[in-house]
């Protein structure tokens, strides 16, 4: 038992000597850090304000290598023409002034959270409108800095970009919006911007966009010339095709069903007017107020939009209900006209029989007289004239039109009842040709 008792004591020993070296061990690998950083970027021996050497430690311009990560996208907004994007902003570049011993493989790289003890490309957001930096709970950045020298700068932003757009075929359009990245202070023959290669811009697998979808973005160069020199520029072209769901709901099959109610006008009586008149002035005072609503809430452009044609066609369809009512009704009123006309001149005709036959009957002693041939001017001559050069004439076609109409005696039931197969004839012939403009030239414009 008295071994036993020896040997876990012996064990027990070793034990906290071994902790207590790894302890010391890693309180001394923190003070190599130190040291090290001391090292580097102590004072007299590190100046932030010169730049890196070129590739190879040249004299040529400093190559910073840029890739972006793209958070969200919050919001496009067409009436302002921006749109605003949060991202990781990384910069990538070698500075042969910061190299250090990284202890056989065991310090991998420094970390800084101080952008002003080293060097920084003065790279800024032409496009930007407002930005902020994200400082919760602790600033959002950091800098690495790798044993070859190589210094990577790491930020998280919020930014909101302007996006011209063209928005003449709003909301079947797609639209281009960029992040421009540029050096404001150092030329291209001191500073020089390249996309990391393999995979420069990630952006976030669930990223979704209220009425946008986006299609694909492209990397590109930008590189401007001023009376200053020229300068390196970096740019991302983000493609946004807008959901055209939305506005199907919102907008096309209300207006549709406007129009389609207008046309139930046709189907009242003509003289029904309150209804008609009430219905025709509801539904154009209804398409107004869409109409206005929708160009609320877009910019005032000085071009034709693929909405105003549609608004605007299902406005004159409406209006043209409401005029084609006031046609029916003077029409109506010159039906009765005619009609009080044929009544007065049947009137006159049958009184004027009755006072003759009333003569022929008091003068009887005059009927041996009258003459065997009748009076050019006879009624009767004159009708059996007219039905020999009837039986004489060649037969007509029959016209089917002519012959459809016939069965509705007065002018303005005809009114109606072209207008009931006209105006959805017309209407489905707009639609054929605005679809198939607006879709096809979507294609094309891709």
């Amino acid at each position: 038992m008295g071994s036993g008792h020896y040997i876990w004591a012996i064990f027990f020993f070793a034990s906290l000597c071994s902790a207590s070296l790894a302890n010391n061990a890693k309180i001394n690998f923190r003070e190599k850090e130190k040291k090290v950083l001391d090292q580097i970027l102590g004072a007299g021996k590190y100046d932030a304000r010169i730049r890196p050497s070129g590739i190879n430690g040249t004299d040529g311009p400093a190559v910073v290598r840029v890739n972006i990560y793209i958070r969200s996208i919050s919001k496009i907004d067409d009436v302002t023409m921006e749109y605003s994007v949060q991202l990781t902003f990384r910069e990538q570049w070698t500075d042969e002034r910061l190299k250090f011993d990284d202890i056989q493989g065991r310090l991998k790289y420094l970390t800084l959270t101080e952008a002003n003890r080293v060097w920084m490309p003065d790279l800024f957001f032409s496009n930007e409108k407002e930005g902020h930096f994200h400082n919760i709970i602790m600033p959002n950045v950091y800098i690495r800095i790798f044993p070859n020298g190589s210094v990577l700068y790491s930020i998280r932003i919020s930014l909101t970009l302007a996006c011209p757009m063209n928005l003449k075929l709003y909301p079947l359009d797609r639209q281009i919006c960029s992040l421009r990245m540029a050096s404001y202070g150092w030329t291209t023959n001191d500073l020089v911007f390249l996309w990391k290669e393999g995979d420069p811009v990630q952006v976030v697998k669930n990223l979704h966009l209220p009425r946008f979808t986006l299609e694909k973005f492209l990397t590109d160069y930008c590189n401007s010339k001023t009376n200053t020199g020229e300068y390196s520029c970096l740019k991302v072209d983000l493609l946004f095709k807008r959901e055209f769901s939305y506005y199907l709901i919102q907008i096309y099959i209300p207006c549709c069903m406007l129009v389609i109610v207008s046309w139930v006008s046709f189907w009242l009586d003509q003289g029904a007017v309150p209804a008609r008149v009430s219905l025709g002035v509801t539904t154009l005072l209804t398409m107004a107020t869409q109409t206005s609503g929708i160009n609320a809430s877009l910019p005032p452009v000085s071009y034709t939009k693929a909405i105003d044609v549609w608004t605007g066609v299902c406005l004159t369809f409406v209006f043209g209900a409401l005029l084609e009512f006031a046609l029916v009704n003077y029409a109506s009123r010159s039906d009765i006209h005619k009609e009080n006309l044929k009544k007065k001149r049947r009137d006159l005709e049958q009184a004027s029989l009755d006072a003759a036959s009333d003569l022929l009957d008091t003068d009887s002693n005059a009927t041996f007289a009258m003459p065997l041939v009748r009076h050019p001017g006879d009624p009767m001559a004159l009708e059996k004239l007219r039905q020999c050069e009837v039986h004489m004439q060649p037969p007509k076609r029959p016209n089917c039109c002519k012959t459809w109409l016939s069965k509705f005696p007065t002018r303005s039931k005809r009114i109606d009842v072209i207008s009931r197969i006209t105006f959805p004839l017309v209407f489905a012939l707009f639609n054929l040709v605005y679809w198939s403009t607006y879709l096809f030239r979507e294609e094309e414009d891709e």
